[in-house]
């Protein structure tokens, strides 16, 4: 999971309520060790939470009621006072995180104009120098892939492999008559020093599948 999919899909909020899938939670959670923003976020919806629930325990009126008989539903559990304060304080505590927290940072992020690191990728040709991008810790920045047309091709996909040859992220490029580079923006995220690698594929209007040339570029984290 990357950032941006971590923003999507409001992984934050959703692990706090955990409401993430078994798989999703082990993606989040590999995620958020190694991004700063939202581990930051998970910490302060997390400490909301808890200060929620310490200020209305301290409220006069809010016991909790006699637990019901065994033969009562599991789910009407969820309608007594007992668990239904706690549970609306945080959805109140997460609400009130995004309102004033996730949302504006967003929007302040999309709308500032920002001039990010690049390099140009020619992923047919061989024996290229290596570019070196310099980003600072978490910083997204551009690729321009940069490949011959081929007219046997309906689409290509981009693989971007790290410097343990882990696969971060494919993406699907469309095939134009007018263009032969493609800018990708990479998504913000806390990656390692090292030699990235990016790999593309042809596929062809049946789907077969044919590697047409690699690139790969420097990463240097500016500390």
């Amino acid at each position: 999971m990357n950032h941006d999919e971590a923003i999507r899909l409001m992984s934050s909020e959703k692990y706090l309520l955990d409401e993430l899938s078994p798989e999703l939670r082990d993606q989040f959670e590999e995620h958020f060790f190694s991004c700063t923003e939202c581990a930051l976020d998970v910490r302060a919806g997390a400490m909301l939470i808890e200060h929620s629930k310490v200020l209305l325990s301290e409220k006069p009126g809010l016991n909790p009621v006699p637990a019901a008989d065994s033969t009562t539903p599991g789910w009407l559990a969820w309608l007594r006072p007992a668990f239904a304060i706690p549970v609306l304080a945080a959805l109140l505590a997460i609400i009130g995180y995004q309102n004033l927290v996730t949302y504006p940072k967003l929007e302040l992020a999309t709308s500032v104009p920002q001039i990010l690191p690049w390099a140009s990728l020619n992923v047919n040709s061989r024996g290229e120098n290596t570019p070196v991008i310099t980003v600072s810790p978490g910083q997204g920045f551009l690729l321009f892939v940069n490949i011959a047309p081929e007219a046997h091709y309906s689409s290509y996909t981009a693989d971007l492999y790290n410097p343990a040859g882990k696969l971060e992220w494919s993406l699907a490029i469309p095939v134009t008559t007018a263009d032969d580079s493609w800018p990708i923006r990479v998504p913000a995220a806390h990656r390692d020093e090292g030699t990235y690698t990016l790999l593309v594929h042809g596929i062809t209007a049946p789907g077969e599948n044919s590697e047409i040339g690699r690139s790969t570029f420097a990463l240097h984290i500016q500390r």
